[in-house]
């Protein structure tokens, strides 16, 4: 029997509202949730524009009228120089032909003339699209208003690419397009954007490229300086002719597409050569201070992109850390004969750094040199050996640092084979001088216990000490590496700095601090990074301090300064002496890095090609002399302070001739040495202070006399480590013949004779004894672009 309460399911009201209240509520819940959602966001996004839009930077016509380049303040304030053209050539509204303004509308936005808000929300959501379909920064969707906003008040690095800047530069232009006209914002456009060669402006640019006034210019010449601000220097006719042809051509069928050109307009122009009418490529006249600073310019372009700016576009205000008189002084002393050099065509390249801050507060990239701006510099190549200049910074420093060698440890020069080849290594007078401390052979130069010092300390952990200062050196370098390693004189002054800095090493900067026209500031001066013992720094300015009284760098000595530095000189390789076997005799280069507590400059000398010669006579000194003159004008009416001996460094009187004997303070034949504390010798006497260290103390030649001290006379292989210096060499022998008074009178005589004898012998032999081995050691020592004679 039926259930006479069961519901019908087939009723012509069940067919017809088949649940249908439920389900209508629910889609008209979404669709209300989904209303109040967007509502929500739409509010929010407006009350986020308005929180962003409220701090926008102000904008006034002088901002939209000016150029956009950026210029350069010294560290007290003052306005140094501006990186743009001297003169820019301004065109008004009614001088800026219709075809120009028809060729950058085109490609650049469409819909200008249609824009009401100065914002284009079809590009900007295609734009949106794009960037979303290629995961990156494909396409843009800025308007002309938008792209004379950031010109003239933000900057264009991509950091700076945030939502508060959108959203303010999305007010300032909507605020431009209130306040001028369409025709006037063409106009601030096309005076302002950068068109390279320190050129800004259109008008600029036509006189530039093609001698002509905009008006003059043919449809193809239009459409390349309408299409060059994309990307001037890539879109440079004389640099990159095809890049300029395709970005010229696309700007020509964007105005085909357009209705701008006709078809056989099109075709005529895009037939037509890129370099017709186009000037020979001129210098923009030079000021003398563009003139003197352009290598430190050069390097603040160079270091201002590297922080992600646009120092062409951003007009940013760029605070530098040049001393101005000491880059004249500088430019001066290289230029106006004041220090000798062999001939004009003898180049230089020099960089000056404070060390307490990595401040490069002067740089000289060559001399004599024609007026071209963003020139060689010479000071930043990397391209050529340090020769002995190294020894510090990869050979002896590390041994201090890592095995806590005193300055008494006890070196053997003598006969050395570089281990798995049959490669003898000389020293650059072609002697073996037997054991010395470590102290006399850094003074003196010596090559052999630079090679032995980095064998002992490992390459791996020396070259990770070198990297720590800022020179970059393999860590599979061969041994040859120790007496020569490819660096710039920028990398060796901040490298010395780190020991004059007591340990404490600041990468050399040129900008101290950047301000964009919305407020950013950014600064960039640190505090440095510890990168070695204090006791390492102490004890290696200690010895290189003998450099200077009585070492290889007499001719840099300034009298009663307190100050330290290093040689290094480079011989030519035997293919370069098989080309010009006139150099046999001469050094390819030379080197001086020296500091004082103050300034740290490190100093290369040489020739660009061999064809233009070799450093002779007083230009094989030329860099000695350099440091001499300009460190005693830096130290002018400064304070003359010497290092202070931390307590992690012990001394002691030690006898000559061993390691760690300790002797009476008064003893003779003895010198003070320096000892990590915790590796120095029990002292049975009392401590003696640096006070009471005597000056004939500097005199004491801690070398060791030996039996086998002869001279190399008639050996045939060559070495790749020799000083080609006869000065230094002469120096050098001096200096040998009187600090060996202490060891004994004979044998001072019988050096003394030799040394007189063998003068020009050694250089004859010098010469003789580089032929040979330098493309063996290239090969086996895997380090041939180093492995030349230093000293």
């Amino acid at each position: 029997m039926a259930d006479n309460n069961q519901k019908p399911t087939n009723s012509r009201m069940a067919n017809l509202h088949p649940e249908g209240k439920p389900r209508k509520k629910i889609w008209l819940q979404i669709i209300k949730w989904f209303f109040i959602v967007a509502m929500l966001i739409i509010v929010s996004g407006v009350g986020l524009f308005a929180y962003y839009a409220k701090d926008a930077p102000s904008i006034s016509q002088a901002q939209l009228q000016s150029g956009g380049t950026s210029s350069l303040y010294t560290r007290d304030g003052k306005f140094l120089l501006s990186l743009g053209s001297e003169k820019r050539t301004y065109v008004n509204n009614d001088e800026i032909p219709k075809e120009l303004k028809n060729a950058i509308v085109s490609v650049e936005d469409r819909r200008f003339y249609k824009e009401g808000i100065g914002l284009d929300p079809i590009r900007i959501v295609g734009s949106v699209l794009v960037n979303a379909k290629s995961k990156g920064v494909a396409a843009g969707g800025s308007t002309i208003t938008q792209q004379l906003v950031k010109l003239s008040v933000f900057s264009t690095a991509a950091s700076q690419r945030t939502l508060r800047r959108k959203a303010q530069e999305a007010w300032l232009s909507m605020k431009v397009e209130r306040e001028f006209s369409k025709e006037q914002i063409l106009e601030f456009y096309i005076n302002k954007v950068y068109m390279n060669y320190g050129n800004y402006g259109m008008g600029t640019a036509a006189d530039f490229y093609y001698g002509k006034d905009l008006k003059d210019l043919d449809l193809a010449q239009t459409a390349l300086i309408a299409g060059m601000p994309n990307a001037p220097v890539t879109y440079d006719p004389y640099v990159y002719p095809e890049k300029a042809k395709y970005r010229r051509d696309i700007v020509l069928r964007a105005m085909l597409k357009n209705d701008k050109i006709t078809k056989s307009q099109y075709t005529q122009a895009v037939n037509e050569p890129i370099t017709q009418g186009l000037q020979p490529k001129k210098n923009n006249a030079t000021s003398e201070l563009r003139k003197v600073d352009d290598p430190y310019i050069k390097e603040v372009i160079s270091e201002v992109k590297s922080k992600g700016f646009n120092p062409y576009n951003d007009n940013l205000k760029i605070t530098v850390n040049i001393d101005q008189d000491a880059q004249q002084k500088l430019y001066d002393l290289v230029n106006n004969g004041s220090v000798p050099f062999t001939n004009d065509k003898m180049q230089v390249g020099a960089t000056i750094i404070d060390p307490r801050t990595g401040h490069v507060i002067a740089i000289i990239g060559g001399r004599k040199l024609p007026s071209v701006q963003l020139g060689l510099n010479r000071a930043v190549q990397t391209g050529r050996s340090t020769g002995s200049t190294v020894k510090p910074v990869l050979d002896y420093g590390p041994a201090i640092e890592y095995l806590n060698w005193p300055t008494s440890h006890i070196l053997d020069d003598s006969k050395y084979v570089y281990p798995g080849t049959n490669i003898q290594l000389y020293d650059w007078d072609n002697k073996y001088e037997g054991k010395m401390t470590m102290r006399h052979a850094l003074e003196q130069s010596r090559n052999v216990p630079a090679v032995k010092t980095l064998s002992k300390v490992g390459v791996a952990r020396a070259s990770l000490f070198a990297r720590k200062l800022g020179v970059n050196v393999p860590s599979d370098s061969g041994l040859s590496v120790a007496i020569g390693a490819n660096a710039s004189s920028l990398q060796m002054a901040g490298a010395f700095g780190a020991f004059a800095n007591n340990g404490v090493y600041h990468k050399p900067q040129f900008v101290s601090k950047i301000e964009t026209p919305d407020g950013l500031t950014r600064n960039y001066d640190s505090s440095g990074t510890r990168v070695m013992k204090e006791s390492t720094a102490y004890i290696m300015t200690d010895m290189l301090k003998g450099v200077l009284t009585k070492g290889s760098g007499t001719q840099a000595r300034i009298k009663n300064l307190y100050e330290a530095g290093k040689t290094g000189t480079v011989k030519y390789s035997d293919e370069e002496l098989v080309r010009y076997p006139q150099y046999k005799n001469s050094p390819k280069d030379s080197w001086f890095v020296g500091y004082t507590k103050l300034y740290s400059m490190g100093i290369w000398t040489g020739y660009d090609n061999l064809k233009d010669g070799t450093p002779s006579g007083v230009g094989s000194s030329s860099a000695q002399l350099l440091y001499k003159q300009m460190m005693s004008y830096l130290m002018t009416d400064k304070a003359n302070k010497d290092w202070t001996k931390p307590s992690t460094v012990v001394r002691r009187r030690i006898a000559n001739g061993t390691q760690d004997k300790v002797v009476s303070p008064t003893a003779s034949n003895s010198s003070w040495q320096l000892f990590v504390k915790g590796h120095a010798p029990k002292n049975p006497y009392s401590e003696v202070t640096v006070d009471k260290r005597k000056n004939e103390d500097d005199d004491v030649d801690t070398r060791f006399d030996t039996e086998d001290d002869t001279s190399s006379k008639g050996q045939s292989h060559s070495q790749s480590s020799s000083s080609s210096s006869h000065a230094e060499q002469q120096s050098s022998s001096q200096k040998q013949s009187s600090t060996s008074n202490n060891n004994n009178s004979n044998n001072q005589n019988q050096n003394n004779n030799q040394q007189t004898e063998n003068k020009s012998n050694n250089q004859n032999n010098n010469s003789q004894q580089n032929t040979n081995t330098q493309n063996n050691q290239n090969q086996q020592q895997n380090q041939g672009n180093n492995s030349n004679n230093n000293h």
